[in-house]
């Protein structure tokens, strides 16, 4: 579904009237979907079964967020959302994210996001499970 290129993930995600607003741009929260998105198929490209995760008691959020919008993406526009892993630690891993229009290859937003791992039924910081800890210390290693 996704295209890989180097160590960057590649998401292509078309722009419907649900992700706009009354003229026909971009609301600004739809590009945390289609990040949310792109890191979700990151993860299972690597063969990472999130269901499992579920499963197991695991759960991953967003504990911290910056995002930069710079242009409007519009109705039908499309779109490539890539995920990168940038860093890691213990419970947590962190991303950075761009949104670009295809048409121009216009950077449209770009974010650094970082995602901690969280016991699904208390909501506390856990460990990385070993999959994902290995897929990200491959990852990595290959930058």
């Amino acid at each position: 579904m996704g295209i890989e290129m180097d160590s960057i993930f590649r998401l292509p995600v078309r722009v419907y009237i649900e992700d706009t607003d009354a003229g026909g741009i971009v609301f600004h929260a739809k590009y945390l979907h289609f990040m949310e998105r792109a890191r979700t198929e990151w993860v299972r490209s690597r063969g990472v079964a999130l269901r499992s995760g579920l499963e197991e008691n695991i759960s991953y959020v967003v504990q911290k967020l910056g995002i930069h919008y710079r242009k409007a993406g519009k109705l039908d526009d499309q779109l490539l959302v890539t995920a990168e892993l940038t860093a890691i630690g213990r419970v947590w891993m962190t991303f950075r994210q761009e949104v670009i229009r295809q048409s121009d290859n216009e950077l449209l937003a770009s974010a650094d996001v970082k995602v901690a791992c969280v016991a699904l039924d208390t909501g506390r910081p856990r460990a990385l499970p070993q999959a994902m800890s290995a897929l990200a210390a491959t990852e990595q290693n290959n930058h």
